[in-house]
């Protein structure tokens, strides 16, 4: 394990302040986080992303909560000691303020969860607060969100207008107030980015949100290039993984089928 000592919300104000940058990942199952923990990454992101990057959905609305606790499970269990963030799904914490705490406490009882994950600003900060007050320790999420997809149109940026840029800044410092111990700013700005960043004392963790953030994050499968030749703009591709696979997975099938393997080797 890359981390010498257990990292907490605490942790993460204070690489604010030294200005040292966070390092943010998603992850679905124990073997992704088992390597991620090992190779330094700081948080593990159980992200609602897991709907379409894994599940075969076509956006992150239909993940359910079971689903969602059942990966949180997997990551857990993969990096142990890891600082592990549950993405709470669509309509597991809008409706009712009841709802949103039991659903909560559940990543945190049931699958060990070092905190949860809100989309929204202002409009969920009376949530963020009680959550925090109750222990619930949460990150929040500005900017692009793809829990509002279809009453926003589609993805768009955020904070393109000096307007839309002012309502950033004061969701950002009312996340902050009500207790979030970070925010998520995605597809921002990043001279926007820049003035959030500098406007709270909790860290910013930038997706498509330029380099001023205090941390960064993306989606596992973009930077192993498991999506085929699609490259979110957002996103740089570190391996390509998907072709490596592709290689592999034919071999097999060649193999069986010419009946190379299996061979005495691999016999009892």
């Amino acid at each position: 394990m890359s981390n010498v000592k257990k990292l907490t919300v605490s942790s993460f104000r204070k690489m604010k302040e030294r200005g040292e940058k966070i390092a943010v990942l998603t992850a679905y199952d124990a073997p992704t986080a088992a390597l991620a923990d090992a190779c330094g990454v700081e948080m593990l992101l159980v992200g609602d992303s897991v709907a379409n990057a894994v599940l075969g959905y076509c956006n992150t609305l239909p993940l359910t909560l079971a689903e969602s606790l059942h990966h949180c499970a997997a990551v857990r269990r993969g990096a142990p000691e890891a600082f592990v963030i549950g993405d709470m799904p669509f309509m597991t914490y809008q409706a009712d303020i009841n709802d949103a705490l039991t659903n909560a406490a559940r990543y945190l009882k049931e699958v060990g969860a070092n905190a949860v994950k809100l989309e929204g600003g202002a409009a969920i900060a009376p949530v963020v607060e009680r959550m925090t007050a109750s222990g619930i320790p949460v990150m929040g999420h500005i900017g692009l969100l793809p829990q509002k997809l279809l009453t926003s149109g589609g993805y768009r940026i955020a904070g393109k207008t000096e307007k839309e840029a002012d309502a950033l800044i004061k969701d950002a410092k009312q996340l902050e107030a009500a207790g979030a111990f970070c925010i998520v700013l995605e597809c921002i700005p990043a001279e926007v980015s820049r003035q959030i960043t500098a406007a709270v004392s909790i860290p910013t963790i930038g997706i498509g949100a330029g380099e001023y953030c205090d941390g960064q994050v993306q989606v596992v499968t973009d930077i192993l290039g498991l999506s085929g030749d699609f490259i979110p703009k957002h996103a740089k591709r570190y391996a390509n993984l998907h072709e490596a696979i592709q290689k592999a997975f034919t071999q097999y099938v060649k193999d069986v089928k010419k009946a190379k393997f299996p061979g005495r080797e691999n016999s009892f």
